[in-house]
């Protein structure tokens, strides 16, 4: 028992072992992955990048646990996700996985504040403690002063601060982001990869995240590059 928590700990917090998804059936048949594997340990900031179409949105719902592959497994922190049911799929994905959407998702009724408690609420955090951790999620994302605006009245770098500040605040291990700078112009973009940045020193989480932008690319830990639902082999490390 004590060996095998041991290797748990030592495993990445994310290993993605040959993975195909497969769309339709007969001569509708669609492959969006044909045999993926990638490795995220812990710390780290990793950029898949590739062309609509080659697969990365679909690998990173598979990686949230969102979707299932046709073949292949993953392993979060070294247990398989093929031999979890989907309520422990949700489970984890409510405490272990942050994830940022494209379009930032918040609802644009509530405050920055109240979209990051309505987050924490779904995650089960007890509510004792949603106050403070969206209080403390929303400082480190710089938003102290703005929390109780409305994303109507933030700026697009704000929105994408108030929904990394959401996928944070429950403390995950991991966060998932899609294409999280492509609707920002550079200046804003660059500022939301320097919160990732600090996400991954200060705090320890991996990073995940897709795009296209390849200013972005020059400031991640690795590049992995897709092309018809397969990830090249020279992925490039930038450190």
């Amino acid at each position: 028992m004590v060996l095998s928590g041991l290797a748990a700990s030592l495993a990445p917090i994310l290993d993605v072992q040959n993975v195909t998804r497969i769309f339709g059936k007969g001569d509708n048949k669609v492959f969006a992955l044909r045999g993926a594997s990638l490795s995220v340990d812990k710390g780290s900031l990793i950029a898949l990048k590739g062309r609509s179409g080659s697969g990365k949105t679909t690998l990173l719902n598979i990686m949230g646990a969102l979707d299932s592959p046709s073949e292949g497994t993953i392993f979060y922190s070294g247990r398989d996700g093929s031999r979890m049911s989907e309520q422990q799929k949700n489970e984890m994905r409510k405490r272990e996985i942050g994830l940022i959407f494209q379009s930032f998702a918040l609802v644009p009724y509530l405050s920055a504040f109240e979209n990051v408690e309505l987050g924490l609420r779904i995650a089960g955090s007890p509510a004792a403690d949603r106050k403070m951790l969206a209080e403390e999620a929303l400082s480190f994302v710089g938003l102290a002063q703005r929390m109780h605006h409305r994303p109507q009245e933030m700026s697009g770098g704000e929105q994408q601060r108030t929904a990394i500040a959401r996928a944070i605040a429950h403390k995950p291990k991991l966060i998932l982001a899609d294409e999280p700078t492509a609707e920002l112009d550079s200046r804003m973009g660059k500022q939301i990869i320097e919160v990732f940045r600090e996400l991954v020193g200060t705090l320890g989480v991996s990073v995940v995240l897709t795009t296209h932008d390849p200013h972005i690319m020059d400031l991640v830990d690795q590049v992995h590059a897709l092309e018809d639902g397969r990830i090249g082999s020279e992925s490039i490390r930038r450190v």
